[in-house]
């Protein structure tokens, strides 16, 4: 028994002191395990630094997209600014200026003893009502024919049909050509104590009082140059802002071309219930 227990004690010594011999691995199966074993790791690593890449380019576009979504805030903040105080002390002023002439025009022609002149007043009044509307056909005309078909006149204007850089654009530049017939009409008015004096006086004081209802309704309600407060909830003027909003869509042709008529013209072609449309939404938007 001992023997035999001696035997197998020597043969596994035996077997555990052989030598290693070559053939008893396969080196390429080895080669080919270790091999795939680091194309993985290899392809793990470089997808790995390929999402890290993509995170840290998504992370700095996010920051750049919010860095210019605040410099455009702030630019617009500013141009709203700049373009709010140039209307608000242009209205003041332009307003003050026209009460104390209407007040002079008629105490300073009037002499010791003399009476109130009724009929240059009325003539005034009527004729300052009639600038206005006359400046709304007037704007409606030229808006086509002159800023839009005429050439020379759309390469002004245009620059209100595009994305505009700072608080003003070319297309201001007709607000200023519209203030000089009106400012000339009130000057000779002022001056002339006559029938005619007061006629021409009341058709500059409605061309005024029409520049200042524009600039606040198309450049403060409808492209938002600067807040105009409780004016922005007046229902027709709501309609009027759709309107012109419809003009800038060139959807009917250009259509409307006038300001405060607008909603007529569109009415006139049809589209009466597309603009009721438009004006529910902006109605239910502002409320919710």
């Amino acid at each position: 028994m001992k023997n035999v227990q001696q035997g197998t004690s020597e043969s596994r010594t035996k077997e555990a002191e052989a030598p290693v011999r070559p053939g008893d691995f396969d080196i390429e199966t080895i080669a080919s395990s270790l091999s795939a074993t680091g194309s993985e790791l290899q392809e793990k690593a470089v997808e790995a630094i390929e999402d890290t890449k993509a995170a840290v380019q998504s992370a700095a576009q996010q920051a750049a997209f919010k860095a210019q979504l605040l410099q455009r805030r702030e630019a617009r903040a500013r141009e709203q600014s700049t373009y709010k105080i140039a209307a608000i002390a242009a209205s003041c002023g332009v307003t003050a200026m026209a009460i104390s002439a209407v007040y002079f025009r008629f105490t300073w022609h009037i002499r010791e003893g003399s009476q109130f002149p009724m009929l240059e007043a009325a003539a005034t009044l009527l004729l300052t009502f009639g600038g206005v509307v006359g400046m709304e056909m007037y704007a409606r005309w030229a808006h086509k024919v002159l800023w839009h078909d005429y050439e020379p006149g759309w390469s002004l204007h245009k620059s209100h049909h595009e994305p505009r850089l700072g608080p003003f654009e070319a297309n201001d530049i007709y607000a200023i050509a519209n203030a000089v017939p009106a400012m000339a009409l009130c000057l000779y008015g002022f001056m002339t104590p006559t029938l005619m004096g007061g006629v021409c006086f009341g058709a500059g004081l409605g061309i005024t009082i029409f520049g200042i209802m524009y600039m606040f309704i198309h450049d403060g309600m409808v492209h938002r140059r600067f807040p105009v407060g409780p004016i922005a909830e007046v229902p027709y003027l709501k309609r009027c802002a759709v309107a012109h909003q419809l003009h800038h869509s060139e959807k009917y042709g250009g259509v409307p071309w006038g300001m405060f008529l607008g909603p007529q013209e569109l009415e006139a072609l049809g589209a009466k219930e597309e603009l009721d449309k438009l004006c529910q939404e902006l109605q239910f938007r502002s409320k919710s």
